[in-house]
């Protein structure tokens, strides 16, 4: 039985490029549907960049909108947007590989590459079952959180609607996309009313932090368990890491805010907003406070945190943790003057160091450039300029508001910054090329002063 023909990559296109070419298939595919009248409560279509801004922030599980959920689109609507964001979560060569193991096709070597490009992983070997387990995982990971906080909604809203709003959001909590449904509420409010609400707290934060640890990280717990020792160096980096930024930045939150909007809280709605604040800082993009409210120092640290997302692999967006400490112990490798990059025994490949400073190098100017252009086109502070931008380009979905006075021309800025977030920008880059350019005369060598 012939491979899918969805996967039958032709020799002109390299993976790199299938995977971008898809994103943007399902993006204009949503802008489509959305575009219908019947997707829209009043009936009426709204304009194309609407439609497109919406389609690509659900298909690049962002959360940044120009028209508030609930509010603008029909169930119809809500639904076509939750399901761009479960795609675009999990990826589409994942969930294309778990319906033709379903319908028995035969998956090709082509079509393990592409699923070894969408999730990262290291290795080729394994690609199938690591799709059921990521189809399986995600199912149950979901469905728990459906449940819970359905229990939750269901005495406030009713069964049916409860139900949805529980399976709305735990999905979109997972697939790190914001999208919200509480505007019924007030507008773009998202969960700011359930800020000490510990079963809704718990829940969204928990969804956050396992889809945006990396599916690499999944397998690795799955066969090892609680063995710590014989986890993978790129699972020992993720857990520590993900440890420190959720807690650090938790605390750093507490220092900043207590003074602010943290007056009049208990002690536990302080606990809850300051860590919630810490996790969908980094790609989520649900709110339990006003960001607009927020001090400077909260807000250059939710910018820090919306430009490192979460790990390689996942449902998140930025330039990664891993990507983060790489650069570091390279950093302090040349301070110690230390042969190679060593961390817990194991020495990194020069390959991880290169590509982690290309990242990052592209990824901040990306956002830099695309601040300026916007501020070259409408007058807006520096502040929530940079904010969106860096919230755009980590796929987050946080705001200060000004998403809805952005201009056509800036619309279409943030557009491209969140589908370069998330296909990569370095993949986005590279899908350019076809080939490595490999020099097989190199230059001659010349030292120039750095620093």
């Amino acid at each position: 039985m012939k491979e899918p023909k969805i996967f039958q990559v032709r020799n002109h296109l390299s993976q790199t490029q299938f995977i971008a070419y898809g994103f943007l298939g399902i993006i204009l595919t949503g802008t489509i549907l959305l575009k219908l009248p019947f997707a829209s409560k009043s009936g009426i279509s709204p304009d194309w960049i609407t439609c497109l801004f919406t389609a690509t922030s659900a298909s690049c599980v962002t959360g940044l909108i120009v028209a508030d959920t609930w509010t603008q689109w029909s169930l119809f609507g809500q639904i076509v947007i939750i399901t761009m964001i479960q795609i675009g979560g999990l990826g589409f060569i994942t969930i294309g590989i778990f319906v033709s193991m379903v319908l028995r096709r035969k998956i090709g070597l082509k079509t393990r590459g592409l699923m070894q490009e969408s999730v990262s992983t290291l290795q080729i070997g394994g690609m199938v079952k690591l799709a059921k387990k990521i189809i399986m995982g995600t199912a149950c990971l979901e469905g728990a959180g459906a449940i819970l906080l359905a229990s939750r909604f269901i005495p406030e809203y009713g069964f049916f609607r409860g139900a949805f709003y529980g399976i709305f959001h735990s999905i979109s909590a997972f697939c790190n996309a914001g999208f919200d449904l509480m505007g019924h509420q007030s507008q773009y409010i998202s969960l700011v009313n359930y800020y000490d609400d510990w079963v809704v707290n718990l829940v969204i934060m928990s969804l956050i932090v396992t889809g945006g640890i990396g599916f690499i990280v999944w397998d690795d717990l799955s066969q090892h368990k609680l063995n710590y020792r014989k986890y993978k160096l790129h699972t020992k980096i993720v857990i520590i890491t993900t440890f420190v930024l959720v807690f650090g930045s938790a605390f750093l939150f507490y220092l900043f805010e207590r003074n602010n909007l943290m007056v009049g809280m208990s002690t536990s709605g302080k606990i809850l907003t300051c860590l919630f604040s810490s996790v969908t800082a980094r790609t989520a993009g649900f709110n339990t406070v006003d960001p607009a409210a927020m001090s400077d120092g909260s807000k250059l640290l939710t910018i820090i945190l919306m430009f490192i997302g979460g790990s390689p692999g996942s449902t998140a967006g930025g330039v990664k943790t891993t990507t983060i400490v790489v650069l570091i112990l390279y950093v302090v490798s040349n301070i110690k003057r230390t042969y190679g990059v060593n961390a817990f025994g194991r020495r990194l490949e020069d390959d991880s160091i290169k590509r982690a400073s290309s990242i990052f190098t592209i990824n901040l100017f990306l956002a830099l450039t695309a601040s300026l252009a916007i501020m070259m086109v409408q007058k807006l502070p520096m502040t929530d300029v940079m904010f969106e931008t860096f919230s755009a380009i980590g796929t987050v979905g946080m705001t200060t508001g000004i998403t809805r006075s952005l201009l056509p021309v800036s619309r279409i800025i943030i557009i491209l910054l969140m589908y370069c977030g998330r296909i990569g920008s370095l993949s986005f880059a590279l899908s350019f090329t076809q080939r490595k350019k490999i020099a097989h005369v190199q230059q001659p060598v010349e030292r120039i002063t750095v620093g």
